[in-house]
């Protein structure tokens, strides 16, 4: 299977752009929007009369709050893991088996909210660092 190439996405003259940080300036400036005065005058079908402005802020919110929840998850997997730590070493468990399986929830998590920071930051230095 064949994928086709593409030079530029969503750009009219990608020779005008020569960083993420140009681009970034161009787009906070306004500059680059001649057809359209801001986020605020594009309308979105569907959206129910919604801007784009108003549907970047849902996807953002929305995202945001995906990662509190996880965020939230792996905390929670830590502290339970830790009382069934207090739990075993004090004698208040009953279950020795429950205290190994907390814990090894809680490294599992840590490891792969680690492993996707990680990630993501390798993905915005590589995104920072192309040409455009």
């Amino acid at each position: 299977m064949t994928v086709p190439s593409v030079s530029a996405v969503g750009v009219a003259d990608p020779t005008a752009m020569t960083s993420a940080a140009n681009l970034y300036s161009q787009m906070s400036a306004g500059l680059g929007a001649s057809d359209v005065g801001s986020l605020e005058d594009i309308t979105i079908p569907g959206l129910d009369g919604g801007t784009a402005a108003s549907a970047a802020a849902t996807r953002g919110d929305s995202f945001t709050s995906a990662l509190g929840k996880g965020l939230q998850q792996v905390e929670d997997l830590d502290t339970t893991a830790q009382t069934k730590a207090i739990g075993a070493a004090t004698g208040d468990l009953n279950d020795v088996h429950d205290y190994v399986i907390a814990a090894t929830e809680a490294q599992t998590a840590v490891e792969l909210t680690t492993t996707l920071r990680n990630k993501a930051l390798e993905s915005f230095q590589q995104i920072i660092g192309m040409q455009l």
